[in-house]
């Protein structure tokens, strides 16, 4: 069981392959569950696009979708990522891109982990865990 990386329609090389599958392995763990496969899919805006409109019903874009495969204690899935939408939306947040990207990874997990963002209670929890998971990540990567 381990964290994949894929791209889809899109060049990116995400830098520290394996500080990151180490990272979200120790997340995992600390939340009290298991690791399965975990698929971290890289694209572009219009592909995420095209899946959030074929699968979730949205026409819009953004730039995470979760798919969850878990059973029981472990954790299982793939997560979508626009490289696109998580970089303009550093520059609209003022982050830099190592930060979101981080973000939007650890976002995508803990939806695996059941963590829920549709309400205001739910949005709290979900960025003081970002925030405490990504101060976790010694940040040292270049995008």
């Amino acid at each position: 069981m381990a964290v994949y990386f894929h791209n889809q329609e899109i060049d990116f090389i995400l830098p520290e392959k394996n500080k990151i599958s180490n990272w979200i392995e120790e997340v995992i763990f600390l939340e009290n569950f298991f690791i399965g496969d975990i698929n971290l899919i890289f694209t572009g805006k219009e592909y995420l696009l095209k899946i959030n409109q074929k699968y979730l019903s949205h026409d819009y874009h953004t730039d995470v979708i979760t798919f969850d495969y878990n059973i029981e204690k472990i954790i299982s899935g793939d997560i979508f990522i626009s490289v696109e939408t998580v970089f303009e939306n550093a520059k609209i947040y003022k982050k830099n891109k190592k930060e979101e990207m981080l973000r939007i990874i650890i976002h995508g997990i803990l939806h695996l982990l059941n963590y829920k963002d549709k309400d205001k209670k739910d949005k709290i929890i979900m960025k003081e865990k970002e925030d405490l998971y990504i101060k976790f990540f010694e940040k040292n990567l270049s995008f």
